[in-house]
């Protein structure tokens, strides 16, 4: 509700500006074009969405993800101990991380939710658990080595070299998911009982 009204507001300011620097007629022009190059992009980015959220389900039918699932148990039974007593929450998590590392967040989706849902069955107040709190961190900074999308789309825009940003994306989302991962433990510790 609260980022509607900042939509709405964020979107009379820009009317207001335009008309108030007698620039209307652009700002109306770039509405349209703007829309179309909004669906444009859409579809592109979904052509290969639906690819990747196809090979997770393959990956999944033929059992990668279970040999994922293992080799990540490791790290991934510290941040999540509930692993221990849910194999297929370990198919789920594993997939939902290798496919943030290469950089398909919107792929990932589908396993992460699958993820959650099976986090939320641990939490006992039906609330969100710390578990599930620590896999919303995980996504949001998502560990990425290869930013595939965020290179689909330079490459779509003309960029000469779609993968320089690379040393750049491994420090930040190595910083943020660190960061953020440090701080649900921090606000688990003051408020263990949540």
């Amino acid at each position: 509700m609260v980022m509607s009204w900042i939509w709405i507001g964020i979107t009379a300011v820009s009317i207001l500006c335009s008309l108030l620097s007698g620039s209307g007629s652009a700002l109306s022009r770039a509405v349209v074009t703007g829309a179309g190059a909004g669906v444009e992009l859409a579809l592109s980015m979904a052509g290969s969405i639906c690819l990747w959220s196809g090979l997770g389900k393959l990956m999944h039918e033929a059992g990668l993800t279970q040999s994922l699932a293992n080799l990540f148990a490791p790290l991934l039974g510290k941040i999540f101990p509930s692993l221990r007593s849910d194999s297929a929450l370990g198919a789920d998590l594993s997939a939902n991380f290798c496919a943030n590392l290469l950089g398909l967040g919107n792929a990932a989706t589908p396993m992460g939710i699958r993820a959650a849902k099976r986090l939320a069955a641990h939490s006992p107040s039906g609330t969100a658990g710390p578990e599930l709190c620590r896999l919303v961190v995980l996504n949001t900074a998502s560990i990425q080595l290869i930013p595939a999308n965020v290179a689909a789309l330079r490459a779509s825009l003309g960029a000469a070299a779609p993968f320089d940003i690379l040393p750049a994306v491994w420090i930040t989302s190595a910083a943020s998911a660190s960061l953020g991962l440090m701080a649900a433990w921090i606000l688990e510790r003051r408020n263990p009982h949540a």
